[in-house]
């Protein structure tokens, strides 16, 4: 919460209005997932010569041989596999002590200008599954898989109903939030960082009120990872988020339904 300028008589005056506002954040919410817009920064993959590589954050650098290869600096994993299947067909699949997190499979249309992709994630709490539809951007080196290019979402077809889901809770100045993935965390609407749960690329999260906006920022080993602002139409319906992921620089745009 904002310093106090001007005794508590002003924050008494104030109060009311501030959790008003909050208050158009409670319920539950579901994305709508055609209306999910990302980032128009590219995705850059080479793939050539039985090498694979992406610039990721960090970036990943690894055979593609089918085998797992160790990467570093990404909480979520810990190995990685690239398997060439045919001449436009890859699948990639990341593990985490063992244990697979994500497998995803990209398909490249005939004319290489779109490719699709089918994205089947496992955590504790279940499996969640996400496809949609990339776009070429710039072509690859000459000799490389079709998978190979600069390639931005252009859209996503479906979501498993766990990846689109969530509820805030706020009481006064304070808000909860969990979702389907067993994500959750329970904050004062001050800005100081908190324990978040259920994500092990997240470790603290804070949140504030900005003008009408409810703005989360979260941390990872000290360093923030991704600043969300969401707004709530007029009529109190729907909720814009754009996300903003820092060490990517790139963002998501998600619109949701209130239920």
């Amino acid at each position: 919460m904002k310093k106090m300028l001007i005794g508590g008589v002003l924050l008494t005056l104030l109060l009311p209005f501030q959790v008003m506002a909050q208050s158009a954040f409670d319920g539950t919410w579901k994305v709508d997932i055609s209306k999910v817009k990302s980032s128009n920064k590219p995705m850059i993959i080479t793939l050539k010569d039985g090498e694979y590589s992406c610039d990721c954050t960090p970036p990943i650098k690894i055979k593609a041989d089918g085998a797992d290869h160790p990467v570093t600096g990404h909480p979520r994993i810990d190995t990685d596999s690239v398997k060439i299947v045919d001449k436009h067909t890859i699948v990639e699949t990341t593990k985490k002590n063992g244990a697979v997190v994500n497998t995803r499979t990209t398909t490249v249309a005939p004319d290489g200008k779109t490719a699709t992709f089918a994205s089947v994630s496992t955590r504790e709490s279940g499996t969640a599954t996400v496809k949609g539809t990339l776009t070429r951007t710039a072509a690859p080196a000459p000799g490389s898989h079709a998978a190979a290019g600069s390639w931005v979402t252009s859209s996503y077809q479906s979501a498993s109903d766990n990846m689109t889901g969530y509820t805030y809770k706020v009481d006064g100045d304070t808000i909860s939030m969990n979702d389907m993935r067993g994500e959750s965390y329970t904050a004062k609407l001050d800005g100081k960082p908190v324990p978040y749960k259920g994500d092990p690329g997240t470790e603290t999260i804070s949140v504030k009120m900005v003008g009408n906006a409810l703005e989360e920022t979260t941390t990872m080993g000290g360093k923030t990872t991704s600043v969300a602002t969401s707004t709530v139409s007029p009529d109190g319906k729907t909720m814009t988020t754009v996300i903003r992921y820092e060490p990517s620089k790139r963002d998501i745009t998600l619109v949701a339904m209130k239920q």
